[in-house]
């Protein structure tokens, strides 16, 4: 099967070496708007093909979406960065054009690909993605989920002092520095939760650190993180491909889940061959519904910027 990924700078090319690497997919088709950048990058991955072990073709191109033609997943990652001391909402202006554009010239190519949104501010593009193109929810798909909540087991393996194989855990509601709402009330060390060995101290600097932890990368590298997040994205293309119906959690529209509507906000799914087959209740408790209220509010604000 094919797989498409727009933008080939760092997250993108991530994305696709990842899936690559993985030998999941027939092909990666990697698109950006720079000349010669995208076929740059995918040369550069071929060439590690021998060295690494896989038989997935990585093509690049030059904005020429017929190249794309019959993607089963595409994979939007263009859009300016997130830099130092910016906030994901003051993206939107920027990006809510470039994924309005994006999204339509991958449907003329593809009616049938499943969509997974990237850009930034993530809720609020897979909520542009919606309403330009009409797609049923199950195919449009945020990652910031599935990447918050590695962030939040790192974090939490962290301050067990425990291989992060022995930990479970999931982030949901807004992909941003103050909407995220780690689950630590739920989160386990081998199915014992971890309030057993955490004192609400250490719990409150897992929950604090997982929220700042885009920004904190940020901070040190310059510009947003692309190795997390290119692995996000290839579990999720990898759920989707093989009809795993992993549970991920991801930026999905809500219709009355969670008691909100007409908003993309992060919720657990069920991810197989039809993109979001099914959305996890979850049994929130009071505080972590107002948590995820105010989640909402913040982000229908940003989605309020959007010349829809």
């Amino acid at each position: 099967m094919k797989v498409t990924v727009v933008g080939a700078g760092a997250v993108g090319a991530s994305c696709a070496e990842y899936i690559a690497m993985k030998n999941f997919a027939a092909e990666v088709v990697l698109v950006d708007i720079k000349e010669g950048f995208a076929e740059g990058k995918a040369m550069d991955l071929m060439q590690t093909a021998s060295l690494n072990g896989f038989d997935t073709k990585i093509t690049g191109t030059t904005n020429d979406y017929t190249k794309t033609a019959g993607s089963k997943v595409a994979v939007i990652t263009s859009g300016i960065p997130r830099k130092p001391g910016m906030t994901r909402e003051e993206l939107i202006g920027i990006n809510a054009g470039i994924v309005k554009e994006v999204a339509q010239n991958i449907l003329k190519h593809s009616p049938e690909a499943i969509i997974i949104v990237v850009s930034n501010p993530m809720d609020t593009m897979a909520y542009l993605v919606h309403k330009v193109t009409g797609l049923p929810k199950n195919r449009i798909i945020g990652m910031g989920g599935a990447l918050d909540s590695a962030r939040f087991k790192y974090r939490l393996a962290e301050a067990l002092e425990c291989p992060i194989s022995d930990v479970d855990g999931m982030v949901i509601a807004a992909h941003s520095d103050t909407g995220m709402l780690p689950l630590t009330r739920m989160a386990t060390r081998n199915g014992v939760p971890v309030t057993a060995f955490l004192n609400e101290e250490k719990i409150q600097y897992v929950t604090e650190e997982t929220k700042v932890g885009g920004a904190t990368l940020t901070k040190l590298l310059g510009t947003s993180a692309w190795y997390a997040p290119g692995a996000a994205v290839s579990v999720m293309v990898q759920s989707i491909l093989n009809d795993q119906k992993k549970m991920i959690p991801c930026s999905v529209l809500l219709e009355g889940e969670y008691g909100q509507q007409d908003i993309c906000l992060g919720v657990p799914c069920i991810i197989g061959k039809d993109g979001i087959e099914s959305i996890v209740a979850l049994d929130l408790n009071d505080a972590e519904k107002e948590k995820f209220q105010t989640a909402a509010t913040a982000v229908r604000d940003v989605n309020g910027d959007l010349k829809l």
